[in-house]
């Protein structure tokens, strides 16, 4: 640990945040001294302090400890570029349209990567009128199922959650050409052209 670099994020955070030493001392029920020091680099934080100052200046404790904040280079918008993490543990969804540092269950989730479809997993999908109704005949018990659906265009994305024991069928709004992309539990992300 760098404690010169870990103080003057520190320092940089808070000044961001319009507080002085003593108000996030007193946050934190510590003295403002203790502030002063981390800040000019003659001492770091107590591991068990990092949590609570994680949360007051907005950032992971690995960028305190690292004493750098990365940025991701600015891609726009665009959906289709979309990434896709579900936890492990929890089957929490989340999405990130360009890099991202996401975690969940308290471990760091890579990025799914899409395989083309099989035809163990083939979505059946017909038009109908402006809509889209989308069906499996996948099975959906607690053991095996799929967890999600989404549409995804160069500007939308739509997402229907789908939960063990639910009849898959549904409709999306027909929004032209993009990729639906689903998720089995156990065979992982998968994508098929529309």
């Amino acid at each position: 640990m760098n404690c010169d670099k870990i103080g003057k994020l520190i320092y940089n955070l808070r000044k961001e945040k319009d507080m002085t030493q003593k108000q996030l001392a007193d946050l934190m029920n510590i003295s403002d001294k203790a502030i002063s020091k981390w800040e000019r680099g003659l001492g770091c934080p107590d591991v068990s302090l990092l949590p609570e100052l994680s949360q007051i200046l907005g950032v992971n404790i690995e960028e305190i400890l690292s004493g750098k904040i990365e940025l991701n280079d600015a891609i726009g918008g665009n959906m289709k570029k979309l990434k896709f993490y579900v936890c492990p543990q929890c089957n929490n969804l989340m999405t990130a349209t360009g890099d991202a540092n996401i975690s969940c269950c308290g471990k760091r989730l890579e990025s799914l990567v899409a395989e083309k479809t099989n035809e163990n997993h083939l979505l059946n999908i017909e038009p109908v009128e402006d809509e889209l109704y989308i069906s499996s005949s996948h099975q959906m018990e607690k053991e095996h199922y799929i967890s999600f659906v989404a549409y995804v265009t160069g500007d939308r994305v739509y997402i229907a959650k789908q939960y063990p024991e639910w009849n898959m069928q549904f409709r999306f709004h027909k929004l032209g050409h993009g990729k639906l992309y689903f998720h089995c539990s156990n065979h992982g992300l998968f994508y098929q052209l529309i």
